[in-house]
C-alpha cells in the first residue's frame, strides 16, 4: 500500500481524488494549506506527495524544498496548469519526480504514482523509515525515569511477537505513538498501520468502516469502500480508545479476529484478513466488564500483553527533557529561537501534576515559545494555572518524606542554590527550608 499525501487549496478537487486513489488501496491524506505541511512532513514518511503548484503562502518550489529536506526519498508529482508547464518543468530540476497538467485523467495519475513508486525506491525508503522511526523513539521514549526504561523495554520485546497489545494510559501520554513504535519495530513494518478512531465513527457507519461496503448497498454509498481491517491486511490495525465500541460493535469485531474473515456491506463476497491488533484506552476495562459494557472475551483477546504508558507526574526525571524537546518542537514550528527556561518555570513544571500529560506539556511550551520576548520562556508567558494550582497526588507533594529531600536539591539546583527563590518555590519560608536543609543533610555551597 502506498502512502500519499494530498495538498491543495481546493478542498472539492483534494476530496475527489483522494477517493479515486483509496478506491485503488492507497493510503491517502490530504491538507488544503502547504502550512499544514510543515506540520506534518517531520512526523510520518509519504511515498509521494501530490501538490499543488500555485497556492497561497509556500509555492510549489517552497514545497519541494521542504519535504525533500525533511525526507529526501519521497517522490514528489507537481500537479498544474497548462500555463504553468515552464515552471512545473523547472519544479524537476528542483528535486520533483514529475508533473501532471490538471485536468487529468485517473489513469494517467495512477500510472505516475507507480511510477514514483517502482522498485528501486523500495529499499531507500524503508531506510528512512527505519531512521524517523528510531529518531522518534529516542525523542519521546529514551527519558532517564526508570519507568521511560520499562516502557521502552517492554516495546522492544513485544515488537517482534505476534501478540494482540491492550496499551493502557491516561489520556495524552502517547499511547498512539507507542502503538506506532511496536509497528515499527515489528516485522510487519514494511505492512500498512491503520489507525482508528474507535469513539468518532457514527453508529450507523460502524460496519462500513471496519468491513467496507459495495457501491449502492445503501443510500450515500456511491463508490465502494475498502474498510479498515481490508486495509490493514498484513499490517496492523490500532483500535484508539476501544472502549467506546458499542457492544454490538463488540461482538463483530470478536467475529472477525476470531475466524479472519470480513464480508463487506452489500457483499456476498468473504475476504480473508490477517492484521495484529493493538488497542489502546483510557478507561478501566475491567470495571466495564462488571458494568457489562464491555466483553469479557473480547477484553482477553486484546490483551495478550499488556502496556501501561505512565503519567508524566510519574516520569519526573524526564519532566525537562520533554520540555526542551517541546521547546525544539516549537521553535521550528514557529521560527523562533527561544533558549530555554527561566528558573523559576522549571521548578513550576517539576511541581506541577500535569493532568493532560505530553499533550498538555506541547501545548503550554508552544504558547509560552509564542509569547516569549526574550531568550527564555519565564512566568507571564505560561497560564496562571500551572503554577496556581496545588498537586493533590500524594507521589507529587512536596512534603511527602518519600520524596521531599529529592525535591528540595532540584529547585536548588534550578535556582543556582538561591534559597530566597528555592523557599518561594517550595512554599515554605527560609526557616523552614533551613530545618529541611539540616533534616536531610543538604549542603549549599556559599557564594
Amino acid at each position: 500500500m502506498t502512502n500519499i499525501l494530498i495538498v491543495d487549496d481546493d478542498v472539492t478537487f483534494c476530496l475527489m481524488l483522494k477517493k479515486l486513489l483509496e478506491k485503488h488501496r492507497n493510503q491517502v491524506t490530504t491538507v488544503f494549506s502547504p502550512e499544514e505541511v510543515k506540520r506534518i512532513i517531520h512526523r510520518e514518511f509519504y511515498d509521494v506527495v501530490l501538490t499543488d503548484l500555485r497556492m497561497p503562502g509556500l509555492s510549489g518550489m517552497d514545497i519541494i524544498k521542504l519535504i525533500k529536506s525533511e525526507s529526501p526519498e519521497t517522490q514528489i508529482i507537481m500537479m498544474t496548469g497548462y500555463a504553468d508547464i515552464t515552471t512545473a518543468i523547472q519544479s524537476i530540476k528542483q528535486g520533483a519526480f514529475n508533473y501532471i497538467s490538471k485536468p487529468f485523467q485517473p489513469e494517467e495519475v495512477l500510472n505516475m504514482i507507480r511510477e514514483a513508486t517502482a522498485i528501486e525506491h523500495v529499499h531507500k525508503k524503508q531506510k528512512v523509515r527505519e531512521l524517523k522511526t528510531e529518531s522518534r523513539i529516542q525523542n519521546f521514549l529514551e527519558g532517564n525515569s526508570k519507568e521511560s526504561k520499562k516502557l521502552k523495554e517492554y516495546i522492544r520485546l513485544v515488537a517482534p511477537t505476534q501478540f494482540s497489545v491492550l496499551i493502557t494510559g491516561e489520556s495524552g501520554t502517547g499511547k498512539e505513538y507507542v502503538a506506532r513504535s511496536i509497528h515499527a519495530l515489528s516485522l510487519l513494518s514494511d505492512q500498512p498501520f491503520v489507525a482508528v478512531d474507535c469513539g468518532a465513527i457514527p453508529k450507523e457507519l460502524v460496519a462500513s468502516e471496519f468491513f467496507g461496503h459495495v457501491k449502492g448497498s445503501f443510500t450515500g454509498a456511491i463508490t465502494d469502500k475498502t474498510g479498515h481491517f481490508e486495509a490493514a491486511n498484513g499490517g496492523t490495525l490500532f483500535l484508539d480508545e476501544v472502549g467506546n465500541l458499542s457492544y454490538a460493535t463488540q461482538i463483530q469485531l470478536l467475529r472477525t479476529l476470531q475466524e479472519r474473515l470480513i464480508k463487506p456491506v452489500g457483499s456476498s463476497r468473504e475476504i480473508p484478513v490477517n492484521v495484529r491488533i493493538i488497542a489502546a484506552t483510557n478507561e478501566n476495562l475491567r470495571e466495564a466488564q462488571y458494568l457489562g459494557n464491555f466483553r469479557e472475551d473480547l477484553y482477553h483477546r486484546l490483551n495478550e500483553f499488556q502496556i501501561n504508558v505512565p503519567s508524566l507526574r510519574e516520569r519526573r526525571d524526564d519532566i525537562m527533557l520533554f520540555a526542551n524537546h517541546f521547546l525544539k518542537q516549537a521553535n521550528a514550528d514557529l521560527r523562533k529561537s527561544v533558549e530555554g527556561f527561566e528558573p523559576e518555570v522549571e521548578a513550576i513544571f517539576l511541581n506541577y501534576a500535569w493532568p493532560g500529560n505530553l499533550r498538555e506539556m506541547r501545548n503550554v511550551i508552544k504558547r509560552g515559545s509564542l509569547l516569549a520576548v526574550g531568550n527564555l520562556i519565564g512566568e507571564h508567558e505560561i497560564p496562571p494555572e500551572i503554577f496556581q494550582t496545588t498537586v493533590k497526588d500524594d507521589k507529587f507533594k512536596l512534603f511527602n518524606e518519600a520524596n521531599e529531600s529529592d525535591l528540595i536539591q532540584k529547585v536548588l539546583d534550578v535556582v543556582d542554590y538561591n534559597k530566597s527563590k528555592a523557599a518561594r518555590m517550595l512554599k515554605i519560608d527560609r526557616k523552614t527550608l533551613y530545618n529541611k536543609l539540616k533534616q536531610y543533610n543538604i549542603v549549599v555551597p556559599e557564594k
